[in-house]
């Protein structure tokens, strides 16, 4: 018998990053990451396919499905499928969503449910068993899960606060790609006296001017030009940031500042994609009854 589900989830981007301090702010955007699954009473392999991307890492949505079906301690083989509108190692959390996407996937597959953290904490023990992230990403894993605004504690897997907020976001995505498993570590750790300021002010839900802080900051230590951040102040943006270990850039923009910042990011003479979205406030979600 065959069993399939479907679902998506969300892209986020960062308001505090959780390397320095293992704790963490971020925001959902509207760019999703869809999931299909389909299982088999068979013992076998799960195997993983990307949509558009034949030579990609399939590993994480294969251990997903894999440590799903290990909560409830079902053997079963497939196949699990993703297709994303988030462009991929841009720091706009993609594995967050692939790996949430397809945790709702195979449970709906199963047609079984899990507390929505069990679901979060599975899909960040999936990435860090295969390496795909350095603290496991629970602060964008939240974001992608839950919609909204999120502040969490990484170390304990705890969500601290969450709040909805309705914000336009513009998003500076270049072509050159960052994979957040070869980030200098060292170098984020010795930022982390300020880092911890910046989310000191997430926490007080002052996220705009955490997000500035954290972005000058990692951009320092990670080597990341802060120009378009310039630019972004220069706008009269007052969050902008570097997300996640870049080299995607993400500001919260209204009518004015996005149109004055398009302008400004569009002349920066570095190959890549303008993005114009918002904060989604609406969390991941099942697909049942497609097929």
């Amino acid at each position: 018998m065959t069993y399939t589900g479907h679902a998506y989830a969300l892209g986020a981007g960062t308001i505090v990053n959780a390397i320095a301090t293992w704790k963490g702010a971020a925001f959902a955007v509207d760019l999703k990451t869809f999931a299909d699954v389909e299982l088999h009473n068979d013992k076998g392999r799960i195997e993983g396919t990307i949509e558009g991307q034949p030579d990609a890492d399939t590993r994480l949505i294969e251990r997903t499905v894999e440590l799903v079906l290990q909560y409830f301690d079902i053997q079963m083989q497939g196949s699990v499928k993703t297709r994303s509108e988030i462009p991929l190692a841009s720091g706009l959390k993609s594995s967050s969503a692939a790996a949430n996407a397809t945790v709702l996937a195979t449970l709906d597959a199963l047609g079984k449910e899990m507390k929505p953290l069990d679901a979060v904490r599975l899909g960040v023990q999936a990435a860090l068993d295969v390496g795909v992230s350095i603290t496991g990403a629970f602060d964008d894993a939240c974001a992608s899960f839950f919609g909204g605004v999120v502040v969490t504690d990484n170390k304990i897997k705890e969500l601290e606060h969450r709040e909805e907020k309705e914000k336009d976001v513009l998003i500076f995505a270049p072509e050159k790609k960052s994979f957040s498993s070869a980030t200098n570590v060292a170098r984020s750790r010795s930022i982390a006296p300020w880092v911890d300021m910046a989310y000191k002010l997430a926490l007080e839900g002052s996220y705009e001017e955490a997000m500035t802080l954290n972005g000058f900051l990692y951009c320092s230590a990670l080597g990341f030009e802060t120009e378009p951040m310039m630019l972004a102040l220069e706008a009269g943006v007052k969050g902008v940031t570097l997300s996640g270990t870049g080299p995607s850039y993400v500001a919260l923009v209204d009518t004015v500042s996005r149109s004055k910042l398009k302008e400004s990011w569009s002349q920066l003479g570095i190959s890549g994609s303008l993005i114009s979205t918002k904060i989604y406030n609406k969390g991941a979600k099942k697909l049942a009854g497609l097929e």
